[in-house]
């Protein structure tokens, strides 16, 4: 799997669900230069773990607006897997009520792109193709600036839920060193002192911060 950070988000047309809704050629570029944007990749629809990350996202999706962030989501499923699903009460396993997009990698190239897809292709010593695994996406989260550029990353294995607060800390964070030009230190916090990039400025933070 390679490392996307600092690198530019690789790009895509697919169909996605959209409050509800079948929308075709779904792209990110419609976000360059707007906003900024949480891609979020899950295993799969009518699971476990994946409607808990899903709805918590809809829970603090106006936390992610006030930041200026599209929160988009994404699945090897089909859209209308994604639609049966955002059909489904929440009380029946269902995610009803999301209206931000989820896009459908149903030929797996967008995880691939990302270097979030699981399974392996092989071959055995006649020739014949050996799968490994199952061809999903891996719990995959960049967060991509308004140029485009994926600023952080993080990829889970499939048991591992994630975090909106480190997410939201996240977005603080690269918004604070774009505005201020100071970086931010372990655990720093929206309103908390951060750093000066130099010798000096680590000198006068690790002082006060960390006796």
């Amino acid at each position: 799997m390679s490392v996307l950070v600092g690198k530019k988000a690789p790009n895509f047309n697919a169909t996605a669900v959209v409050d509800g809704k079948i929308v075709e050629n779904f792209s990110l570029e419609q976000f360059l230069g707007k906003k900024y944007v949480v891609f979020f990749f899950y295993p799969k629809d009518f699971t476990f773990v994946c409607p808990t990350e899903i709805l918590s996202f809809q829970n603090s999706l106006k936390e992610f607006e006030d930041r200026n962030v599209q929160v988009v989501g994404c699945s090897t499923d089909s859209e209308f897997s994604h639609s049966a699903w955002i059909n489904t009460p929440r009380e029946k396993g269902g995610i009803a009520g999301v209206t931000y997009p989820i896009v459908s990698d149903i030929n797996k190239t967008i995880s691939e792109s990302y270097g979030v897809l699981a399974g392996e292709r092989d071959y055995d010593e006649d020739g014949n193709e050996v799968v490994r695994g199952e061809f999903i996406a891996y719990r995959g989260l960049f967060l991509i600036d308004k140029q485009g550029i994926v600023q952080h990353e993080v990829v889970n294995n499939f048991p591992l839920g994630r975090s909106i607060a480190e997410e939201l800390r996240m977005v603080d964070a690269l918004q604070h060193f774009e505005e201020f030009g100071e970086v931010c230190p372990m655990n720093w916090q929206k309103g908390k002192q951060a750093m000066k990039a130099s010798p000096e400025g680590t000198a006068e933070y690790i002082s006060k911060n960390l006796k």
